[in-house]
C-alpha cells in the first residue's frame, strides 16, 4: 500500500513557511490505517521490548498500538505540565522556538528496553530530548520508529547511536 497518498500536505502551518504532513487522512481510512501500524510493526527488530514511548500528540495514535502488539507497556511523554505525578524534564529547540517535554520519574525501570515512536522524525530535537529522557530514567533504547520522516531536514544526525527506522521518507 503506497501511504504517501494518505499523507495531506499543509501550508504554513504551524507557522509560516512550515509544511506540515497531515497524517489525519492516514488514520481516517480504516485499511491504511491497520496497514500502516502493521507496517511500523514490521519495522521493529525482534528483540523483546518492555515499553513504547509515544510523543504528545501524534505520538499518541500509534504508540499504544504497538506496545499492544509487543506485549510492552505503553509511556506517553507530554509537554510541560500535563503529568500529575513526579516527572523529569528535558528542554530541546524546536524548527519554530523551544519547548519542554516530561515523563513520569516512575515510568522506566533501569534496564528496561525502550521503542520510541512519533509520527515525523523533522530536525530530531523532539527525539533527541526524549533518547535524553529515556537514558536518565536508565532506560536502554532499542530503536526510535517514525511514521514519516523528512530526510532533508537531517534529524536522524541528532539521533547517532540509535537505531532509527521509518516508514515514510519524504
Amino acid at each position: 500500500m503506497n501511504f504517501n497518498h494518505y499523507i495531506r500536505d499543509v501550508e504554513n502551518f504551524p507557522s509560516e513557511g512550515i509544511t506540515f504532513k497531515d497524517i489525519t487522512p492516514l488514520l481516517q481510512h480504516e485499511k491504511a490505517f491497520k496497514a500502516s501500524a502493521m507496517a511500523l510493526l514490521n519495522l521493529v527488530p525482534k528483540t523483546p521490548i518492555d515499553k513504547v514511548i509515544g510523543m504528545e500528540s501524534r505520538g499518541f495514535f500509534y504508540g499504544p498500538l504497538l506496545a499492544m502488539e509487543l506485549n510492552a507497556g505503553f509511556v506517553p511523554v507530554r509537554k510541560a505540565g500535563k503529568l500529575p505525578f513526579e516527572k523529569v524534564s528535558q528542554t530541546y529547540d524546536l524548527e519554530y522556538g523551544t519547548d519542554t517535554l516530561e515523563i513520569h520519574k516512575d515510568s522506566i525501570i533501569e534496564g528496561e528496553r525502550i521503542l520510541i515512536h512519533d509520527d515525523v522524525l523533522a530536525t530530531g530535537g523532539t527525539a533527541e530530548a526524549v533518547c535524553a529522557l529515556v537514558e536518565k530514567l536508565g532506560g536502554t533504547i532499542v530503536q526510535c520508529n517514525f511514521l514519516i520522516e523528512l530526510e532533508f531536514l537531517k534529524g536522524k544526525e541528532k539521533l547517532k547511536g540509535h537505531e532509527v527506522r521509518s516508514l515514510i521518507q519524504y
